[in-house]
């Protein structure tokens, strides 16, 4: 599985520059699945619903299914966060898997980085970023691309894993 990351701290454009990488890698013709990790509680699921009662009742898993979508939920309760490899395993087949997040992963990355956030680059020490994608021009040892320039950090990509 061809599988490439985007990490940045918070606030860093890390979900927009995924949201415009697989716009345009699909628009390429390729097909692209994304991981994203979330470091907060989240809910898909809405009181009231009839997947949130079961879910709530004790139901490890509930299975939401429509002709346009399905959507599987699974309660960890006391189960440790699945590792990213785990979580991999559970999807279809595609050319791409983009992940947002699991930075401490071995897998490859690019860094999204914004100046005004103030936060420091992961990049020096963390030889998995292969490149930042920044809004400000970097001295560094591996590539630096603008962070809208969505196209040149597509290529870049594509061509990291060999599509």
């Amino acid at each position: 599985m061809r599988l490439f990351g985007v990490v940045g701290w918070k606030n860093a454009g890390k979900t927009g520059l995924m949201e415009r990488l697989v716009t345009e890698i699909t628009g390429r013709g390729h097909t692209v699945s994304t991981v994203k990790h979330a470091h907060h509680t989240f809910d898909v699921d809405h009181p009231g619903k009839d997947s949130y009662r079961h879910r709530t009742a004790g139901a490890t898993e509930v299975l939401l299914a429509s002709r346009n979508r399905f959507a599987l939920m699974h309660e960890l309760r006391v189960e440790e966060e699945p590792r990213l490899e785990d979580l991999l395993k559970k999807l279809a087949p595609v050319d791409l898997v983009l992940v947002e997040g699991y930075k401490r992963d071995s897998h490859p990355k690019v860094e999204a980085h914004r100046a005004v956030t103030g936060n420091p680059l992961i990049a020096p020490d963390d030889p998995t970023i292969r490149a930042v994608a920044s809004d400000t021009p970097l001295d560094l040892d591996r590539p630096v691309f603008d962070l809208d320039d969505t196209t040149a950090i597509a290529d870049f990509i594509l061509e990291q894993v060999g599509l």
